[in-house]
């Protein structure tokens, strides 16, 4: 029975190195104020009803996935004509608040953001809440996964 203790310490404090060697390089104050202000220039691109201008913070690529009530949509293009369908105007696009509820890095190029939407637009208030997957890509953050529910 001891040998079992022993065997599991070792492996709980194996794991906590493990993920504290993940963390080393992740700069939480400096990377995570990147993510904030890409996102904060979101917000204000889309207040501004520009779309093409509040997409520079998605990965261009046919693997980036957008997830929503309709299910899912994947690639740069598709997640962008989307919105734009949906969205066709700065009257309608409204304006956007994020709330960001938590930041966790996943590793030294990875992280996901927890939060809250807030829309003030023509047919009235919309909120809901949000999962960003952050992926650093040519060191520059860029949302690879993006789950919205509202």
């Amino acid at each position: 029975m001891k040998s079992l203790v022993s065997l599991f310490l070792l492996l709980v404090i194996s794991a906590c190195s493990t993920t504290k060697k993940l963390d080393a390089n992740f700069d939480f104050t400096a990377d995570a104020l990147e993510i904030e202000a890409i996102m904060r220039a979101q917000e204000k691109a889309w207040s501004e009803g520009d779309v093409d201008k509040f997409m520079k913070g998605y990965w261009v690529s046919d693997k980036l996935s957008f997830g929503g009530k309709k299910g899912f949509t994947y690639g740069f293009d598709n997640v962008k004509n989307n919105y734009k369908r949906a969205y066709p105007n700065a009257e309608i696009m409204g304006q956007l608040t994020f709330d960001i509820i938590d930041l966790v890095p996943l590793n030294t190029n990875a992280a996901y953001v927890l939060g809250k939407y807030n829309l003030v637009a023509k047919d009235g208030p919309a909120s809901g809440y949000f999962t960003l997957v952050w992926k650093k890509i040519n060191g520059e953050w860029k949302i690879v996964s993006d789950h919205t529910s509202g």
